[in-house]
């Protein structure tokens, strides 16, 4: 009986050499192997019918929750599958925490003195800003005044099926509540559409949750292209970011994630967000410092960086625009001539500015002058000495005078000596060495 007993209180002499080998080795495991696990087995009949019913009822399941979110059972036909939209991040989106901190960083950059220096070169006459609203009624319009046949260029509206039109109703409505969870499907097969900006224009993006607002831009920048997007960007985003930052003195996280995740596509982002920001004329410091701090932390290739640098520097100035300029320009890139060359014009274009320059347009001269300094020829560096003497600050300009006078010219090559902040003193004195001087060798005894 004694024998009987330690059998089974010790099973593993019963084991053999390849399985006691592997319960030591796989720590993680807590639970001891099945039986049909331990002799590699099949499963049995009855097992393997239980597993294709449950497969079968959560098949079901998934079939009712599609024909309940298209109660007409419209097939969309000859349109390409979206694959990016399979991602379960997007599908299975929690939400952001109530407790999450928005963006409030800037309260102490904004200064009132600085913003009614920058008012000065606001717009007073600016128009208000165009939506995605305003573009479907103008093109109605258009096609309204048109002849039959002949649309002078413009692209016709669909004729849509009241059904279609009932179906991205019913997703603004969920959009204006949405928080988390999976999307509709109708609005993921936006981007595959001919005619999406209509479609859109059926949700009512100006009365989307936060939240929705977010998922859509993840959407639509993964799957559009460049030129499509920017359309998105400049008359859906960017309209609800202004309001909500004029609304709440401050930006709503999800809107603000919305903004890093567009610059997903830099060049809509330039074209449709920080480019017609600019062209406006209206744009606060405020806003300035809420979008610019999404240039500071996200990386922008080179390239699109140099072509924004040069939109900027062209483009007639506003009250914010220097400080976007110097936001690019702080990233250090390596900018090609023909940008650095714009940027010499653009600042010597307030040679003979009546008005007093806002600071921010100094530190931007500022910061251009600390990364771009060698690349400047003589003549440019000249029409800077000219330029300072006309526009000054007490604390600024010195600065930038002292970062013209130490630097090289454009092509030269940099001195070894001269490149050191503080040159360290060369010793040329000749050393002599006297032969006669050796110290005292011990030598072995014979």
């Amino acid at each position: 009986m004694g024998k009987k007993r330690e059998r089974h209180q010790n099973p593993e002499p019963f084991l053999s050499d390849d399985t006691t080998n592997k319960s030591t080795v796989s720590k993680k495991r807590t639970k001891p192997a099945k039986k049909h696990q331990q002799e590699q087995k099949l499963l049995s009949a009855g097992m393997s019918s239980k597993i294709l019913k449950e497969a079968l009822l959560q098949q079901k399941e998934i079939q009712e929750e599609t024909d309940a979110q298209n109660p007409n059972n419209i097939v969309f036909k000859d349109e390409p599958v979206i694959q990016a939209l399979d991602d379960d991040d997007v599908d299975n989106f929690d939400g952001f925490a109530d407790n999450q901190s928005q963006f409030g960083g800037y309260e102490d950059e904004i200064n009132e003195d600085e913003e009614k220096l920058l008012e000065a070169f606001f717009s007073k006459d600016a128009r208000p800003q165009r939506t995605l609203a305003d573009i479907i009624v103008q093109k109605i319009k258009e096609k309204a005044q048109e002849p039959a046949g002949s649309f002078a260029g413009v692209e016709p509206l669909p004729k849509l099926d009241d059904s279609i039109i009932e179906i991205y109703k019913s997703v603004g409505e969920i959009f204006k509540k949405y928080t988390s969870g999976k999307l509709p499907l109708a609005f993921k097969s936006i981007p595959a559409k001919q005619h999406w900006e209509e479609l859109l224009y059926l949700t009512e993006p100006d009365k989307w949750s936060p939240n929705a607002v977010y998922q859509a831009t993840r959407i639509l920048a993964s799957n559009m292209s460049s030129r499509k997007v920017e359309r998105f960007y400049k008359f859906v985003l960017l309209p609800r970011i202004r309001l909500d930052i004029k609304k709440n003195k401050k930006l709503h996280f999800a809107l603000y994630q919305a903004l890093k995740k567009a610059v997903y596509k830099p060049a809509a982002f330039n074209r449709g967000i920080l480019l017609p920001l600019c062209e406006s004329r209206t744009c606060n410091l405020r806003e300035a410092v809420i979008i610019g701090s999404v240039l500071q932390k996200v990386s922008i290739p080179p390239l699109h960086s140099s072509v924004a640098l040069m939109k900027l520097a062209d483009m007639e100035y506003g009250g914010t625009t220097s400080y976007f300029i110097k936001l690019l320009v702080e990233k250090k890139y390596s900018l090609p001539y023909r940008t650095i060359d714009a940027m010499v014009a653009h600042f010597m274009r307030f040679c003979e500015e009546s008005r007093d320059m806002p600071v921010i347009w100094h530190q931007s001269l500022l910061a251009f002058m600390q990364r771009y300094k060698h690349e400047l020829t003589t003549e440019q560096k000249d029409d800077i000495n000219y330029l300072v003497k006309k526009q000054r600050h007490k604390m600024v300009t010195p600065e930038i005078l002292r970062e013209l006078n130490h630097s090289r010219n454009r092509g030269e090559k940099e001195d070894d000596l001269m490149s050191i902040s503080s040159p360290i003193s060369v010793i040329n004195k000749t050393i002599y060495e006297d032969r006669f001087d050796f110290p005292e060798v011990p030598m072995e005894e014979d």
